[in-house]
This record gives C-alpha cells, sequence and structure tokens, in this order.
C-alpha cells in the first residue's frame, strides 16, 4: 500500500515507507521502545497483570473466546508502547480491526474506489476516538512512548495518526491472530503442549517461533527495488520460504520443536520480515504470547469446544481466526 499512501498529502513518510538514512535514524531513535531489554523490564509487568486479569475472568465465567483474550491482550500492551491510552481499549480495538478488514485488496476501479472511502472514514472515526484523545494528553505532559516521541519530532496530527495505524496494526491485530493460532496448536498437541509448560520462557520462545515459521500472519511482503526511475516490485513469499529445506532441513511443512536451523536468528523464518523493515516488535509478540498461553494453558479444565473459523485477509496473504470458544472448570463458590 506505500504507493497509496504516498500520494497522500504528509508532512513525513510513515516509518513504514521510509528507505535508507531517515528510516535508519526513526529506527534508532524508537529502538528504546522495543528493545529486548526494555520490554522485558518496562512492559513484563503489564504483561503479567493483563494476563492474570484476563485468565481470572475466563475461569470466573467458565467460557470464553480465545481470539477475544488474544485481542485484549495484544491491545493493552501495544496501546501502552504507542500510547494509544486515553481511549476505550475495547472500541480502539474494534475501530482498528475493521480499518484492517476493509483495507482495498483488489477488484474493480469502483470498488476499490469504495473501500478507499470507507477506509478514510474509519480512520477519521480512529483519529478523533483514538488518536487525538492521547495527542492532547501528551501535549500537556510527555510520557515515554511513541506519539510523545513523535510530538518531539514535530509530527502533525495527520503523520502521527498513520503511524498509530501502522503500530497499531502491527502490534493488536496481527498478534492477535498469532496468540489464536499458536493458543490451537497447543491445545490440540499434547505433545507440543507438554513441552511447551515444562520449559523455561526461552524454550517456550523456540516453540512459538517454530509455530510462527509455519503459520506466518503475514504471508506476502513487498518491495521494491531502488535505483530505477521506475523501480520494479518484488513480492516475497514468506510461507515458501520459511518451508526451504536448504535452510529448515528436513520435513520443513511439519512442526519440529528440535529442528537445527542453519541460519543465525531465524527461528521463525520471515515471518517478521527481514532487514531494515524487520519488525521492531517482534520480541514484544512473542513475549506477550508466551506468557499469556502459558498462564492460560494452566486452567484446570482448559478445552478447546469449538475451533475457530478460518478466514482470509488477501491484503497480507495472512489467516484471520475467529470464535475459537474454549471452556474451563468454574471454582466452587
Amino acid at each position: 500500500m506505500a504507493e497509496l499512501i504516498n500520494k497522500v498529502s504528509l508532512t513525513r513518510a510513515p516509518v513504514l515507507y521510509q528507505h535508507g538514512a531517515e528510516h535508519r535514524r526513526q529506527r534508532g531513535a524508537t529502538a528504546r521502545f522495543f528493545a529486548p531489554r526494555v520490554v522485558t523490564s518496562g512492559y513484563r509487568a503489564l504483561m503479567v497483570r493483563t494476563t492474570d486479569q484476563l485468565v481470572a475472568q475466563f475461569e470466573a465465567k467458565g467460557s470464553a473466546r480465545l481470539d477475544d483474550m488474544g485481542l485484549d491482550m495484544a491491545v493493552t500492551i501495544a496501546a501502552e508502547i504507542v500510547g494509544l491510552t486515553d481511549s476505550d481499549p475495547a472500541g480502539m480495538a474494534k475501530r482498528l480491526g475493521a480499518l484492517v478488514d476493509g483495507m482495498p485488496s483488489g477488484g474493480s476501479r469502483v470498488r476499490m474506489l469504495l473501500a478507499f472511502a470507507r477506509g478514510q472514514v474509519r480512520a477519521l472515526n480512529f483519529l478523533w476516538r483514538d488518536v487525538k484523545p492521547a495527542i492532547r494528553s501528551r501535549r500537556r505532559q510527555r510520557r515515554d512512548d511513541v506519539i510523545s516521541h513523535l510530538l518531539n519530532e514535530g509530527y502533525g496530527d495527520r503523520d502521527i495518526l498513520t503511524e498509530c495505524l501502522t503500530y497499531g496494526a502491527a502490534g493488536m491485530i496481527t498478534t492477535r491472530e498469532f496468540i489464536t493460532m499458536a493458543g490451537w496448536h497447543l491445545l490440540e498437541r499434547d505433545d507440543l503442549r507438554a513441552r511447551f509448560l515444562g520449559g523455561d520462557e526461552p524454550a517456550r520462545i523456540a516453540i512459538l517461533e517454530e509455530i510462527l515459521r509455519l503459520e506466518p500472519v503475514v504471508g506476502m511482503l513487498y518491495r521494491t527495488i531502488p535505483g530505477d526511475a521506475a523501480p520494479p516490485r518484488i513480492m516475497i513469499d514468506v510461507r515458501g520460504a520459511n518451508g526451504d529445506p536448504a535452510v529448515f532441513g528436513s520435513c520443513p511443512h511439519a512442526i519440529d520443536l528440535d529442528r537445527a536451523v542453519s541460519a543465525k536468528g531465524a527461528g521463525a523464518g520471515l515471518a517478521f520480515g527481514d532487514g531494515e523493515h524487520r519488525c521492531p516488535g517482534a520480541q514484544v509478540a512473542l513475549q506477550e504470547s508466551a506468557i499469556f498461553l502459558d498462564h492460560l494453558l494452566r486452567v484446570p479444565g482448559l478445552r478447546l469446544v469449538r475451533k475457530p473459523d478460518i478466514g482470509w485477509n488477501p491484503l497480507i496473504a495472512g489467516y484471520v481466526l475467529r470464535d475459537a470458544k474454549l471452556t474451563c472448570e468454574k471454582p466452587p463458590r
């Protein structure tokens, strides 16, 4: 969507579509929000507290939807990092979900224009209900989050909106899908679940990386090759790359918890991208998923009573999982 976004009159290109020195400068300036040390020291307590609240609500009720719990978890953590903390989290999650689900992804020109118009209305709704309250709050008092950083850089409201859409979609919507997918695998395979619960956190994250390698949330990446007057666009098949036996060994299309990977740091393959545009929130997504699923899977009597419906997002060639119903033993009164 870079070619579409770049036609919009913005003072600054969003970091997702920047290249070269400016991109490196912005990534370096925001790295402190996503570094492993910061994630562990700054956000772990919030991850644990949010997990405790979600699991306690589930146990008290006796049933819940895994995808709803995953979204609540992802929204809480990403909102804290970005600074979208001055509006209703549940409403913000719905607004972001509608934006992502409604992005134009092909079809006739009329269909594309209608989808784009709907997207503009939804973006304005997100701006007024979620972004502007956060901006007003941080104009009065800066905090240690992305929106405060952007204000310090002189970003206007519209440019901040674009960045919030980028971080929001990446940090909330995709993490919800992965938590649901990983939970589904762990609930249906006793061997995976036993290894997951029996290991320490690095071992749990390694299991999640292997699931993500096989089940990437974003299945297609788009890149342009700079230099030409009309730079060519290439498409990278993430699933194809993640199934390369030269890197991942024999049987690359199965989950293997003892897999030996030939490339350093390639546990999840290209599921988080690579190069200068590799996902900055990879550590956040993995750690919050590990903490949440570890606690959830220890709930007495936990059962997946309804498998999720599987949909498809053609824009990112990714799965959409909905209505995965869980039940558990309700504690005695």
